[in-house]
Order: structure tokens, then C-alpha cells, then sequence
């Protein structure tokens, strides 16, 4: 018979939760910092986003390229909150586009590792 946890076995150990959320907080932290600092000297100097993102064959690359990962990061965000009970979800991708996917994305990966954690705290009581 099969578990009816799709994810049991998959880590046998058990991980260390609390390296986990403070490494993807840092993560988080240092996209929120780079997103600030450069989206301000951006503003101050006049800087031509869309030429910037869209100007050449490369530019083309690199923006689908990012936009391809947060669509796939926000799709697997909606799936884990929805699987793990997380509310607000929606809130880490409306954000995203005010501050950048890079704080946001690995924000809600450190918040997920925290409500992993509550889930074995509770399940070992």
C-alpha cells in the first residue's frame, strides 16, 4: 500500500530547519538590499529600463530567462502554501514586482522552512 504522504522518505535525516531558514533569509535580505541599491542609482541616473531589459538578442535572453524562473517560482509557491496550509501567498508575488523576485522567493523558502518546522514540532508532540 502506498504512503499517502508523496513526500514521506524523501529526506530520511533530519534536516537542520533552523540553518535552512537563516540562510534563505540572508538570501532574502541580500535581493531586497541589491534591488534597492540598484533600482536607485537606476532612478537617479535616468537609466532606460525597457532598453535595459528588451534592447538586444541578449537582453531578450536574460529577461525571459528571469521571467521563466519567477513564473516557475511563483507557481511553486502556490502549490507548497496551498500544500503546507501557508496563508497570503499571493502577497510574496505582488511584492515581488514592488521590491524583486529575489527577496521575495527566497523570503517565502525561509518562511516555509519555518512552518516545517511547526509541523514536526507539532507531530512529535
Amino acid at each position: 500500500m502506498r504512503d499517502a504522504n508523496p513526500y514521506a522518505g524523501v529526506m530520511t535525516a533530519t534536516p537542520n530547519r533552523q540553518a535552512r531558514f537563516v540562510f534563505f533569509l540572508i538570501l532574502a535580505i541580500a535581493g531586497l538590499v541589491t534591488a534597492w541599491v540598484f533600482n536607485g542609482i537606476a532612478s537617479v541616473t535616468g537609466a532606460d529600463y525597457l532598453g535595459a531589459w528588451f534592447g538586444t538578442p541578449v537582453d531578450w535572453v536574460l529577461s525571459l530567462d528571469l521571467l521563466i524562473v519567477a513564473v516557475a517560482g511563483s507557481a511553486l509557491m502556490i502549490m507548497e502554501a496551498k500544500r503546507l496550509g501557508m496563508k497570503r501567498v499571493w502577497l510574496y508575488i505582488v511584492l515581488s514586482g514592488v521590491t524583486a523576485f529575489a527577496f521575495t522567493f527566497p523570503l517565502f523558502l525561509a518562511l516555509r522552512e519555518r512552518k516545517l518546522q511547526a509541523r514536526e514540532s507539532a507531530q512529535a508532540s
